[in-house]
């Protein structure tokens, strides 16, 4: 039933390209910053390239996803002390109050309820938790959604959904396109085309062949990203509400609305 998540998550090996590599590790290393000294939850943590990053941050740290197979990988690699569970995200097996923060990276749009997961984050985090997401830009012209995806949220969708659950919403982005290569603003309006005609490949084989189109080079995914030498480029604030049209990545720090937690700023 989740076999098919194999096909669309960053395993390791898998052919990716550099700015791949950059954005996966921006969100771990922006996240590390937030969580420093808190205890941390992670839903649909993939096969957990992210979790030594956030371990050397944490107190503690628990992770899961809903595919057995993908997190086999993260068990893999993951440290003795992080707690990994096989569990989606709309039915998290924690008690109430269980958590300072819940991280949900490039996965909203596979949530079939999103109420259901936020009620969910609401519910396990303390009072004045935070509730941190990252994810694709659905509102750039030539966006093209992952398949097996459930719709995808915008700063303004982000914006009254997590109001509705009782989080205050501030918003960050990165990767502005007016600052991507040449080769990829020539080919954004063909990106547009194939993408409204549904001839954007699905299969690993021909989304490798695109990214070297686009792209170039390839390089492939390290199991564990805190084995990368890499500088945070911070993402800059974006306004609440209104639809950002010129940042492929949007970050989400949802506040509970509640007392902050100490040291949380």
């Amino acid at each position: 039933m989740t076999r098919h998540f194999v096909d669309v998550t960053e395993m390791g090996g898998q052919m990716i390209s550099t700015e791949q590599l950059q954005r996966t590790c921006d969100r771990y290393h922006w996240a590390a910053e937030l969580v420093r000294g808190t205890d941390v939850l992670e839903v649909g943590c993939g096969a957990g390239q992210g979790l030594g990053i956030l371990r050397a941050a944490a107190r503690s740290l628990a992770a899961g996803d809903i595919s057995p197979e993908v997190l086999s990988a993260a068990r893999d690699i993951a440290a003795d002390d992080v707690h990994l569970e096989v569990f989606g995200a709309e039915r998290i097996p924690f008690p109430d109050a269980s958590f300072d923060h819940v991280l949900l990276f490039e996965a909203i749009y596979y949530i079939a309820d999103k109420d259901r997961f936020l009620s969910e984050a609401k519910r396990v985090l303390r009072p004045g938790g935070r509730l941190l997401i990252v994810t694709a830009n659905k509102d750039l012209y030539d966006f093209n959604p992952s398949p097996f995806s459930h719709g995808y949220l915008g700063v303004g969708e982000l914006t009254q959904m997590l109001a509705k659950h009782g989080f205050s919403p501030s918003f960050s982005a990165s990767h502005n396109v007016e600052a991507v290569s040449a080769r990829q603003r020539i080919l954004r309006p063909l990106k547009f085309v194939a993408a409204k005609f549904g001839l954007i490949p699905k299969s690993m084989a021909g989304k490798a062949w695109l990214k070297r189109l686009v792209f170039g080079k390839l390089i492939p995914m390290p199991p564990a990203l805190d084995t990368v030498q890499h500088r945070l480029t911070p993402p800059v604030p974006v306004e609440a509400g209104r639809a950002d049209t010129r940042h492929k990545v949007i970050y989400c720090i949802a506040t509970s609305f509640n007392q902050e937690i100490p040291g949380s700023t």
